[in-house]
């Protein structure tokens, strides 16, 4: 005995639109094909979704509808017009739909446009990561997105490195940074919600020596040094109270047998990052006759001042900015 006929179960789309100033807001139409067959047998479904004039259009498999699944789909075309939908249909598989709100839609693409502000410098001063923001950074940092961007930026690197020797006498150089270029913050920022800088939080965290090392920074690192390269590990944190977890820390994560560690001295305290910098890679070439061939940070104030290097590479953070 047959199944019930499709026909059973007509539906009907509806073609609603909303038109300001030449913009359609929302365009719906889920023409069903002519001449259904039984409810067993494998149909198509074309629905278009226009919103906002950015247009989404998903064509769906054959599949085998059951008098549930078409009761499904019914619901599902009557949620259309108030839902942004991204709509998937396997073969032998159901459908599966993500609502999500054309305003977050909007403000994951106002995040996205403060996100390349802050890696182009064009954002300065800020101290936290902006409220309507701090979902959209996370998911950055924690979906995929940050370690496709740190892959594309490390590529880079080596590229570069490919094309530079060290000569013999020693004093070809490359600079790393540490937080969040060497070892990993993420842990600490996430659990503050993103907030404003707290140096007495920070160096509790810091003291601890649990930063995760980076691993596309340490295969650096070690490239570096096969190639002959000194390295130097230049960093903000104060010298008198996190040398010594900072540079365990290092090691438990793979970072061994660096030139030098440098870290804040009393007498930086107070300057900014780029002046401390400064300073610091100065006294190297200056004093020290090191030709610094390569230079690598997540923040600006790490790659601009004097004695920069031949070549500065950034590594994406829009977690926090430091001066």
């Amino acid at each position: 005995m047959g199944g019930p006929g499709l026909q059973d179960f007509p539906i009907k789309c509806t073609h609603t639109q909303v038109v300001a100033r030449g913009i359609i807001d929302r365009t719906i139409s889920c023409p069903g094909p002519a001449g259904l067959a039984a409810a067993n047998s494998a149909i198509a479904w074309h629905i278009e979704l226009i919103d906002r004039g950015r247009s989404r259009l998903a064509k769906l498999r054959p599949m085998a509808f059951s008098r549930a699944t078409a009761a499904a789909v019914v619901a599902l075309v009557v949620l259309l017009p108030h839902l942004v939908v991204a709509v998937v249909l396997d073969v032998g598989g159901g459908v599966a739909a993500r609502p999500c709100h054309s305003a977050s839609v909007d403000g994951d693409a106002g995040c996205l446009s403060w996100r390349v502000m802050v890696e182009a410098n064009n954002a300065r001063g800020w101290r936290t990561v902006p409220a309507a923001c701090v979902a959209y950074v996370r998911g950055y940092m924690t979906r995929g997105q940050y370690g496709r961007d740190l892959s594309s930026v490390m590529d880079q690197v080596a590229a570069y490195v490919d094309t530079v020797e060290a000569d013999g006498d020693g004093l070809d150089a490359w600079i790393l940074d540490i937080d969040d270029t060497c070892l990993s913050n993420l842990l600490y920022y996430e659990a503050k919600q993103f907030g404003a800088y707290d140096p007495s939080a920070f160096k509790t965290w810091a003291s601890k020596g649990a930063c995760p090392g980076i691993p596309a920074v340490l295969e650096l690192f070690a490239t570096l040094q096969a190639k002959g390269f000194k390295v130097f590990l230049l960093s903000g944190r104060d010298e008198e109270t996190l040398a010594t977890c900072t540079s365990e820390n290092l090691e438990s994560e793979g970072f061994l047998g660096y030139e030098r560690l440098i870290m804040r001295s009393p007498e930086y305290r107070g300057q900014s990052s780029s002046v401390f910098k400064s300073a610091m890679r100065k006294r190297l070439v200056e004093e020290e006759g090191y030709r610094i061939r390569g230079n690598v940070g997540d923040q600006w104030s790490d790659l601009q001042g004097d004695y920069v290097g031949d070549r500065v590479f950034k590594i994406p953070n829009p977690m926090y900015y430091v001066p």
